[in-house]
């Protein structure tokens, strides 16, 4: 487990020790608990992102069954502590990615924002082309204007 900035708003922490914990057992099923019903998702596939709620909760329960040997490495807070990046690792087929989580909070704990960045450009390829085969159909659909 990750050592969390202490400067985090309490529902933050809180939410954030949630999400970890389903992240180490490659569970998400209680992912809704912590998702704004408004929240947006940004790909690093798209510009434009994606929403509501149920797009975001259908990309990380997607991209979980995907990544490999996915690890966490160190976290960030910002200053008002509503929101935190977290840097990773993963593998997709046979190449390596790194990347980051940047999440941001309401005031509740819940994610109202989720946005991933992901390099090199193998392995966000790799990543594009495992989640489009998957998700294709499905994501358009959620595409939001924003």
């Amino acid at each position: 487990m990750m050592n969390t900035p202490t400067h985090l708003h309490p529902a933050v922490a809180k939410s954030l020790a949630i999400w970890h914990s389903m992240v180490e057992r490659n569970d998400l099923s209680a992912l809704e608990s912590i998702v704004h019903p408004d929240a947006v998702f940004r790909s690093p596939m798209a510009f434009k992102p994606y929403a509501p709620a149920p797009a975001l909760l259908l990309a990380l329960r997607t991209v979980i069954t995907i990544f490999k040997d996915f690890t966490y490495h160190r976290e960030f807070g910002s200053g008002d502590g509503m929101s935190v990046v977290l840097e990773f690792s993963a593998t997709v087929g046979d190449k390596q990615l790194k990347g980051i989580d940047m999440i941001r909070f309401d005031d509740d704990g819940r994610i109202v924002e989720f946005e991933v960045m992901i390099r090199p450009l193998s392995g966000l390829q790799a990543l594009g082309a495992e989640m489009g085969a998957r998700l294709g159909q499905h994501l358009p659909a959620f595409k939001s204007n924003g």
